[in-house]
């Protein structure tokens, strides 16, 4: 009698790095029941190439060209609510974390990890589950609902770390100097520092920030 054939899971593989895309899709393509069908450095191409193979998966990176990984998520799964994705990234800190989910992934991954990490996620989400390991759970653990910015305060904040003084930021934003010492005494509460440098550095753990 024959054996009737398994239909393999599809995926998107997106990374802005060529060398590591190429070793993403090759340990996928090893798997008797995973195929790459479309592979991208660029969150643009990635919504073109997503449309045109509907993949059952994609392993989604958070720096892009051009496009962040979350944006490039959010596109996506306005159009295709039941897209499911896997981020993979260096990027760890908790807001990341929380962007990424919020935007619709269902798996998350920090680069460096093993490679069976990655396959298992894959099964995982394929199955329907949700694929966080103790690290990431961990750093999402560690985010203080108290902890969170205002847009007008990561406006401030982003600023602040491209090295901008108060009256840059309040002429950039185009509000008062006394508004921007204010904006900058919460940021301070919420990340728990007391000063500018503590700041940016917190603000970079936690991915509010990318230096």
């Amino acid at each position: 009698m024959a054996v009737q054939a398994t239909t393999k899971i599809k995926v998107l593989v997106v990374d802005d790095h060529p060398v590591v895309r190429v070793g993403i899709s090759t340990i996928i393509d090893t798997q008797a029941d995973m195929t790459v069908v479309a592979e991208t450095g660029s969150g643009e191409e990635a919504i073109s190439l997503f449309r045109e193979h509907l993949p059952d998966l994609t392993v989604m990176d958070l720096r892009l060209e051009r496009m962040s990984g979350v944006a490039c998520i959010r596109k996506i799964r306005k159009e295709f609510p039941e897209a499911r994705f896997v981020v993979l990234t260096t990027y760890r800190g908790d807001e990341d974390i929380h962007q990424a989910l919020q935007a619709g992934a269902v798996g998350y991954l920090i680069k460096g990890m093993p490679r069976q990490l990655l396959l298992d996620a894959l099964r995982r989400v394929h199955a329907g589950d949700r694929f966080l390991p103790p690290s990431v759970t961990e750093a999402l653990a560690s985010r203080k609902p108290d902890g969170e910015l205002s847009p007008r305060e990561h406006q401030v904040l982003l600023l602040l770390a491209r090295g901008k003084s108060n009256k840059e930021i309040a002429s950039a934003l185009g509000i008062a100097e006394v508004t921007v010492k204010c904006h900058l005494s919460m940021i301070f509460l919420r990340l728990n520092v007391t000063d500018r440098t503590q700041a940016i550095i917190a603000a970079a753990q936690r991915g509010l920030v990318h230096l």
